[in-house]
C-alpha cells in the first residue's frame, strides 16, 4: 500500500509577507491585487484577519471594514512566494523525488519508497512540518493517505501546523460525514448536482448508485465514486523544478459542432473571458503567450501558440489573439468539435509601459475589469456577458469559469 503526504503551507501568501516584515506578525494582513486601486481582491490572509471575518476573495472595502484601520494590506510578490515554495521543496527533496505541485503551496509526495529510512508516513509528516517551522519560518499543514485524494482532505482538516492520518481503518469514521463539497474536484455545479438526488455527504456519495452518477456526470460520475470510496489510483507525478505557476486556461466541447467562424469566435470570447477572470483571481495581471487548441469533428487536433503584442489579463486581448491564431491553423476541412485556449509566461514586477500606448485606457480596462469580477462574484458568472453568445440561447446558459474547471489549480500544472 502507498503512502502519500499532502502538504499545504498555512495561510501561504500572508505568511510570506510577515515572515518578510515582522513588524506586521501582530496585525490583520491581506495579500490583494491592484492596490493602487482600491479594487484589490483578497488573495489570502493572516490568522488574525481571518478571525475578524475576512474571505479569500473578497474586495478590499470588505477587508477594510471587516478590520478597521488595524488592517495591512499587502500586493502580491509572487516572485517572492516561488521564491520561498522553492526551499520547501528542497526539504522536500530530502525524503522523496516523488513530488507533485499541486499550486504554489501545496504538494503531493510519494514517500512509499521512503518508509525504511524515515520511518512512517505520520513521522515523515511530522519531521516535514517541523523542519519547514524552523528553517523557512512559516508553518504547514500535512495530511497522510493512501491516496491523493484523502491526504488532501487530511491537510485541510486541521489548520494550522498540524498532521492528520486516514487510514483504510478510519477514513469511513473521517471522511464520509464531511460535506460532499469538500471533496476534490466537486466544485460548486457539481454540488448542486448532488444534492437534488439527496447527496450531501461524501459517505452519500460512496453509496451512491454509480450508474445513476455517470448518467448525471459522465465519466466524472465514476472518478468522484471511485473517489469517495477511496478507490484513487492516480501517480505522483515527478516533475523537473521549475517555477510553479505555468499556465491558466479552459477548453469546451459544446452541445453541437461549431460550423463557421462566427461559431468558433464566440466560443473563443467565453473561454478567452473566463481565463481572463481566473488570472485576476489568482492576482496574476500579466501574461505574455496565449495557447490555442482545436479539435475536429473528425477528431483531429490542431495548435498553436503565439505572443501578445503586449502582455495582458485582458478577455479582448486575449480572444483577439486567440482567434488569429485560429485563423491560421484551422483548414475548415470538418466543423469544430471542441476549442482550448490558455495563456502562460506571466510577468511579475512593475510594467514597462508601451510609449505609444495610452495609459489612461489601460486603467478604464482595470477598473472595468474589477467592477465585472466584483458583479459575477455577487451575482454569479453569468450576470454580464459578451453580446456575442447572444446567438446562442444554449451556449449563453453555460457557466464556463463556475461549472467547466477541469482541475481547481490546473493553471499550476497545466493549461487545460
Amino acid at each position: 500500500m502507498r503512502t502519500i503526504l499532502h502538504s499545504d503551507l498555512n495561510n501561504f501568501y500572508a505568511s510570506v509577507e510577515c515572515l518578510r516584515r515582522p513588524e506586521i506578525r501582530d496585525k490583520p494582513v491581506v495579500v490583494i491585487g491592484a492596490k493602487e486601486e482600491r479594487h484589490g481582491v483578497v488573495l489570502a490572509k493572516n490568522a488574525i484577519a481571518k478571525r475578524a471575518g475576512v474571505k479569500t476573495g473578497d474586495v478590499y472595502w470588505e477587508a477594510r471594514q471587516k478590520c478597521g484601520s488595524a488592517l495591512v494590506e499587502v500586493q502580491a510578490d509572487f516572485a517572492e512566494y516561488i521564491k520561498v515554495s522553492k526551499r520547501v521543496r528542497k526539504i522536500y527533496e530530502e525524503y522523496t523525488d516523488r513530488i507533485e505541485a499541486f499550486g504554489i503551496d501545496e504538494c503531493w509526495l510519494d514517500v512509499t519508497g521512503s518508509l525504511m529510512l524515515f520511518g512512517s508516513g505520520e513521522e515523515i509528516a511530522n519531521a516535514i512540518r517541523e523542519r519547514v517551522k524552523k528553517e523557512i519560518g512559516i508553518t504547514v499543514s500535512v495530511g497522510v493517505s493512501w491516496n491523493k485524494i484523502f491526504a488532501k482532505l487530511g491537510s485541510d482538516m486541521k489548520k494550522p501546523d498540524a498532521v492528520t492520518v486516514i487510514s483504510p481503518e478510519n477514513f469511513k469514521d473521517i471522511v464520509w460525514r464531511l460535506p460532499v463539497e469538500e471533496l476534490l474536484y466537486v466544485g460548486n455545479a457539481t454540488k448542486q448536482k448532488l444534492n437534488r438526488i439527496g447527496v450531501k455527504t461524501i459517505g452519500q456519495l460512496a453509496q451512491s448508485d454509480e450508474a445513476l452518477l455517470v448518467k448525471m456526470l459522465g465519466k466524472w460520475g465514476n472518478y468522484l465514486y471511485a473517489f469517495a470510496n477511496g478507490n484513487d489510483l492516480s501517480p505522483v507525478v515527478t516533475v523537473d523544478e521549475e517555477e510553479n505557476i505555468k499556465s491558466i486556461g479552459n477548453s469546451l466541447t459544446v452541445y453541437r459542432d461549431l460550423k463557421d467562424e462566427e461559431d468558433v469566435h464566440m466560443v473563443i470570447c467565453l473561454l478567452a473571458d473566463s481565463v481572463g477572470a481566473r488570472m485576476r483571481d489568482a492576482g496574476l495581471t500579466r501574461a505574455r503567450t496565449v495557447h490555442v487548441s482545436v479539435r475536429a469533428s473528425d477528431l483531429s487536433g490542431y495548435q498553436r501558440q503565439g505572443k501578445l503584442s503586449r502582455p495582458s489579463c485582458h478577455a479582448l486581448d486575449i480572444s483577439r489573439k486567440a482567434f488569429a491564431l485560429f485563423r491560421e491553423i484551422y483548414p475548415w476541412e470538418n466543423y469544430v468539435r471542441s476549442v482550448g485556449l490558455s495563456v502562460s509566461d506571466f510577468e511579475f514586477g512593475a510594467e514597462q509601459l508601451d510609449f505609444f500606448g495610452s495609459v489612461e485606457k489601460d486603467e478604464k480596462q482595470k477598473r472595468l475589469d474589477a467592477a465585472v469580477d466584483g458583479l459575477r462574484r455577487k451575482y454569479g458568472n453569468r450576470v454580464i456577458q459578451s453580446a456575442i453568445v447572444l446567438k446562442d440561447p444554449k451556449i449563453r446558459e453555460l457557466d464556463i469559469k463556475g461549472e467547466h474547471t477541469i482541475h481547481p489549480y490546473s493553471f499550476f500544472k497545466n493549461g487545460t
